[in-house]
């Protein structure tokens, strides 16, 4: 009876969500969940115990000696601070002139080692020239741990000036609290701004606005298409694919890549081809910087994750990959020829356990959503050649924005990087002050068009908000 009301409640909270004030959410999440755990038996019942996962016994713990950190040469005078907060390392710096705002960063994925670590944000300098704060979470845990990130980096800011007065310093709660992230730290800053978060999250932090760079905006699809990819090489071939996971993967895996590459990732046989064309379309369709993406060393990233189960690494139970919404395409035209039809009718399809990553009862999903369901400004950028957390996450985002009627508060921006992640600071710190800008003057940004397949195609495409100093580029000289 529990899971079946939250079962309810899990489809229920996102038809609600936009109907609610941001005041009285959180309340109506509780009663919903008081609901739930009494609907069954009366206030005594108790409810069954969540269940656990690889990722709840593996330990981690930050090392000490990698906290202390220096002041930038040159930069105002700032307080600097660091230390341990329930099992995650974190600095914070705090200009001694203040301007009473606080920017939360999340970094991306640490990889699966037993130490974590703590990351300053790329624009750590244009934050303390501009008077802002800045506090950063190691993450009490490694993998793909969005979950333990949001708590973590809340929880963080939520002891903001209980560490400044730790420190001898006493300070006013911040005017404004904003979240940036990179990559992984990308989905924890979108999922921290949406509502289910703010509902679900155990350290509740009510953020003004958010800048997520090259994020996983799309949650679980990032992985529905590592599965695709292997899925389409595989058919591609001639080893199609029968089971999940391929039990032999170690051993069809060089021959699968020697199928489709005469040299990996640069140069393709004609069934490579296709495979490169199919991932065209996966990651984002035509558009400038995607054959250098592909060429280049991200690629053989996304084949490192080739032959794994949809447990991504033990944050699920049960299988979250699920390839049944992909449509394999081998151009930039949506209407698909009897060849595509064929490939996509025989092409074997992954289908995610609906419990996988269900709603739960102590606290987020252990997948949080980034269901664009936000009150906030969002001011997101992402590299074009990126097919490791691709271009088509902003589409899907974007997809969602409009489906809930909150593309009002979100503005993307697409910039000619080849690699993940590769932007400029000055890219950064124009999507942030953009961001800021929006906020507090009410002066909502431009942006890019992320849909339309023409406008994507386009050879200049990304040159507005892309440093002119970028090589390759293209770009007009004005």
């Amino acid at each position: 009876m529990v899971k079946l009301i939250y079962k309810i409640i899990n489809k229920e909270t996102d038809a609600v969500a936009s109907t609610i004030s941001r005041g009285r959410w959180a309340a109506t999440m509780t009663l919903l969940s008081t609901l739930a755990l009494t609907a069954c038996g009366g206030g005594s019942t108790q409810p069954e115990p969540e269940e656990t996962r690889a990722q709840d016994s593996r330990q981690f713990s930050p090392d000490p000696s990698r906290l202390p950190f220096s002041a930038v040469a040159g930069a105002p005078e700032t307080d600097r601070w660091w230390g341990v907060l329930d099992g995650a390392g974190y600095r914070v710096e705090v200009p001694k002139n203040w301007n009473g705002m606080l920017v939360m960063y999340a970094h991306g994925y640490g990889g699966t080692g037993p130490t974590v670590n703590v990351s300053d944000p790329p624009i750590r300098e244009h934050l303390i020239r501009n008077g802002y704060a800045w506090g950063a979470s190691s993450f009490s845990k490694n993998y793909y741990d969005v979950r333990a990130g949001i708590e973590d980096t809340n929880g963080l800011a939520l002891a903001f000036q209980r560490i400044a007065a730790q420190n001898g310093r006493t300070l006013a709660a911040p005017t404004k609290t904003y979240i940036v992230g990179t990559s992984m730290g990308g989905h924890i800053a979108a999922a921290a701004v949406a509502a289910e978060t703010q509902a679900t999250a155990n350290n509740k932090v009510r953020y003004d606005g958010s800048v997520p760079m090259c994020g996983v905006l799309g949650d679980t699809e990032l992985y529905n298409y590592f599965g695709a990819s292997q899925i389409a090489a595989q058919q591609l071939a001639g080893m199609p694919v029968t089971t999940w996971p391929a039990a032999n993967w170690a051993e069809q895996g060089p021959k699968v890549r020697s199928a489709l590459f005469t040299t990996f990732p640069t140069a393709t046989t004609p069934q490579g081809d296709q495979y490169k064309e199919i991932v065209k379309q996966l990651t984002g369709g035509e558009r400038p910087m995607f054959n250098e993406g592909f060429a280049g060393s991200m690629n053989a990233t996304v084949w490192g994750t080739f032959g794994r189960d949809g447990t991504i690494n033990g944050i699920l139970n049960r299988e979250g990959y699920d390839t049944t919404g992909i449509v394999y395409q081998f151009d930039n035209d949506p209407a698909l020829t009897a060849t595509e039809q064929s490939f996509n009718q025989t092409a074997y399809r992954l289908r995610a356990d609906p419990e996988a990553n269900r709603l739960r009862r102590d606290g987020l999903r252990w997948f949080p959503k980034t269901n664009a369901r936000i009150n906030v400004p969002v001011v997101t950028i992402h590299t074009l050649g990126d097919v490791y957390v691709p271009f088509s996450m902003e589409q899907i985002y974007k997809r969602r924005a409009m489906a809930q009627g909150t593309d009002k508060w979100l503005v993307q921006r697409a910039i000619r990087g080849v690699s993940h992640c590769d932007f400029t600071v000055e890219e950064q710190a124009s999507a942030f002050d953009a961001m800021a800008l929006w906020d507090q003057k009410g002066v909502k940004p431009e942006g890019d068009e992320v849909l339309d397949r023409a406008t994507v195609a386009h050879p200049h495409y990304g040159c507005k908000f892309s440093s002119r100093s970028r090589t390759p580029n293209a770009c007009p000289a004005s």
